[in-house]
C-alpha cells in the first residue's frame, strides 16, 4: 500500500510592505551655533562657558548686537567691546554707571544662506553730529534709543528702543553681507539700560518678558543656563524704555 502525504493548504496572507524609515533631510534639521559666555555668578565669581544651541532668534538675539571693535563708553573711557570683562562699569543714559554682568559672543557668517544674518552699517553723523562718531557695524538684535519717525506723533516725548534695521534707507544706514565671518557681542548689565556705543545710545540685552513663551521647556532651560547670574526670566528686571513694535520680533513689547 502506497502512503500519500497530503499537504494542508495554509490560508494566504499577503505581506504588507513596510516603508523604510525616512531619514530627516539635512536641510530640515535645525542649524546650530556655538556661543561663548563670560558672566558673573550671583556671588560675583567669574563664570566662562561655551554652548551649542539651535540657531533660533531666541539665542541669536542675545549674541548679535555689536561687531568686534565697537567702542563702549565705560567709567575708564572708551573700550572695544572685545576687551570688556564682567565686573567692568559702564556709563548709562541716566548718568549712573552699571556693572557688566554678562558678555555673550558668537561668530556669524552673514553670507551663509542657511543661517541668514543681516549686518547693518550706520554711517557717521547719521542721527546728528557725532551720532555715531564714525561708521558703526551692528547686528540684527541691536536697538537704538531713537523713536522712529512713523511713531513720533503717537509716542510724543517718550523715547523708544527701535531695531537698527528699522532705519535702513540704503544711504545712511545700509545692510551689508560680508563673505567672511563676523564676531558679534552683546552685554547684559546689572539693570537694563541704554549705553553709549560709538556715540549712539543703544540698548543692553534684555530678552523681554515673553521671550520663551513659544519654545519648549528644554529650549527655555538651555537658554536660561547661559545666564548664570539669573534663575528666572523675571530676574532681568523691567525694561528701561519701551520698545517700538517690530514685525520681526519674537518677544513681547
Amino acid at each position: 500500500m502506497t502512503l500519500t502525504a497530503t499537504a494542508t493548504r495554509q490560508p494566504y496572507h499577503p505581506i504588507r510592505s513596510v516603508p523604510a524609515r525616512q531619514a530627516t533631510p539635512r536641510s530640515a534639521l535645525p542649524a546650530t551655533r556655538s556661543f561663548e559666555v563670560a558672566s558673573l555668578r550671583a556671588d560675583d565669581s567669574l563664570h566662562i562657558s561655551q554652548h551649542k544651541a539651535p540657531a533660533l532668534p531666541l539665542f541669536d538675539s542675545a549674541f548679535s548686537a555689536f561687531a568686534r571693535g565697537t567702542l563702549i563708553n565705560t567709567v575708564n573711557g572708551q573700550m572695544a567691546i572685545e576687551d570688556l570683562q564682567p565686573g567692568d562699569m559702564v556709563h548709562t543714559s541716566t548718568g549712573e554707571a552699571a556693572k557688566i554682568m554678562w558678555i555673550g559672543s558668537s561668530t556669524f557668517v552673514p553670507s551663509d544662506v542657511a543661517r541668514r544674518m543681516p549686518i547693518i552699517r550706520i554711517m557717521a553723523d547719521t542721527f546728528g553730529q557725532g551720532r555715531p562718531a564714525s561708521f558703526l557695524t551692528v547686528g540684527p538684535s541691536a536697538r537704538l534709543l531713537q523713536t522712529p519717525d512713523y511713531l513720533r506723533g503717537e509716542a510724543g516725548d517718550t523715547r523708544m528702543f527701535t531695531p537698527a534695521r528699522s532705519f535702513v534707507d540704503g544711504v545712511n544706514v545700509i545692510e551689508i553681507c560680508p563673505p567672511t565671518p563676523v564676531r558679534m557681542f552683546h552685554l547684559c548689565l546689572s539693570r537694563h539700560a541704554a549705553i553709549n556705543v560709538g556715540g549712539l545710545e543703544m540698548e543692553t540685552f534684555h530678552p523681554g518678558s515673553a521671550a520663551t513663551r513659544s519654545v519648549s521647556h528644554a529650549v527655555r532651560d538651555l537658554f536660561l543656563s547661559m545666564f548664570p547670574h539669573i534663575s528666572h526670566l523675571s530676574d532681568f528686571g523691567p525694561l528701561a524704555h519701551p520698545r517700538a513694535p517690530d514685525d520681526h520680533e519674537t518677544v513681547a513689547i
